[in-house]
């Protein structure tokens, strides 16, 4: 059992940034990938960043280039700095690690972009 905590949402002004960070509860060395996805109200759950198994990155294209994920391997917790934000990116942020036979997700934390 893998449990995820998600922190870092908010409120924040358009153009502003955020980091989301995501701590697991013990170290998930390579058996799981890690990924931030978010879902806003009315959608569906969506892809924004992801590590591969080959520990390189993926992102949504309507994330890529003011969006980073990384990752601590020291401290078990994952980080989505989020920059240049947009009211669309108003959703709620969820942690996700999973394996080849199992999902794990966060409670999920709020960001809203709005003036």
């Amino acid at each position: 059992q893998v449990h995820l905590v998600e922190s870092g949402g908010g409120l924040v002004q358009p153009g502003g940034s955020l980091r989301l960070s995501c701590a697991t509860s013990r170290s998930i060395g390579s058996t799981y990938v890690m990924g931030w996805y978010r879902q806003a109200p009315g959608k569906q759950r969506e892809l924004v960043a992801t590590f591969t198994r080959s520990g390189s990155t993926n992102y949504a294209d309507s994330v890529k280039g003011r969006f980073t994920i990384s990752r601590d391997g020291a401290k078990n917790t994952v980080y989505l700095q989020m920059n240049s934000l947009k009211p669309e990116d108003t959703a709620v942020y969820y942690c996700n690690a999973r394996s080849l036979v199992v999902n794990y997700w966060g409670q999920g934390t709020q960001v809203t972009v709005s003036s």
